[in-house]
């Protein structure tokens, strides 16, 4: 057990840092409330696991054997946290509309698929796995990314929904959107470098 403590703080530490995750469940929380948030929160985590599970069984070493595969993965994930960004812009919550509405489990678990920070952790992290079996390696970081992932969703949600006290009025709410908006596109920017 105490050998695997380096890739546990390693995944905690790059999964709970800001990064597209962090800020869209940290402004669902504000927006949508904790509760609303879960199917969000839930569908990371197990995306996160899915994501983490499917780079050590393989599909990390075939993203670094084939450089194109990668570039159109980062092209793709940068148009859609772009996308994501500029709807967090726009968000009013003060009108909110009835299309508004966080996200559900299933689009949160597909987006973790052009999430560029859960990659870049998840293929790291197979460093620290590196001596056991592929389907062991697999599973080992699959167990270990979804749950230490949940609990720095719960994290964020809650932190989300109590921001949300402090927003008491259209200036707040849109100044907090636009920081998040400007948050959210900056990463797409770093899925280049």
């Amino acid at each position: 057990m105490s050998d695997l403590l380096p890739l546990f703080g390693f995944v905690f530490f790059g999964l709970f840092s800001p990064g597209p995750n962090v800020i869209l469940i940290t402004s669902s929380g504000a927006r949508f409330g904790f509760q609303r948030t879960i199917p969000h929160v839930l569908g990371v985590a197990l995306g996160v696991g899915v994501i983490a599970f499917v780079t050590g069984a393989g599909v990390g070493a075939l993203i670094a054997a084939l450089p194109v595969l990668g570039l159109v993965l980062k092209i793709v994930a940068s148009l859609w946290i772009l996308w994501m960004a500029y709807q967090l812009w726009h968000a009013d919550p003060a009108r909110k509309k009835q299309s508004d509405r966080p996200f559900t489990f299933v689009e949160a678990v597909l987006f973790l698929w052009v999430n560029p920070k859960v990659w870049a952790v998840a293929l790291s992290a197979t460093a620290y796995v590196i001596a056991l079996p592929p389907m062991r390696q697999a599973t080992m970081l699959a167990l270990t990314f979804s749950t230490l992932n949940l609990g720095v969703c719960l994290f964020w949600a809650t932190a989300g929904s109590l921001l949300a006290y402090l927003l008491k009025n259209s200036a707040a709410w849109r100044i907090f959107m636009r920081v998040m908006a400007l948050a959210l596109a900056a990463f797409s920017v770093l899925v280049f470098l």
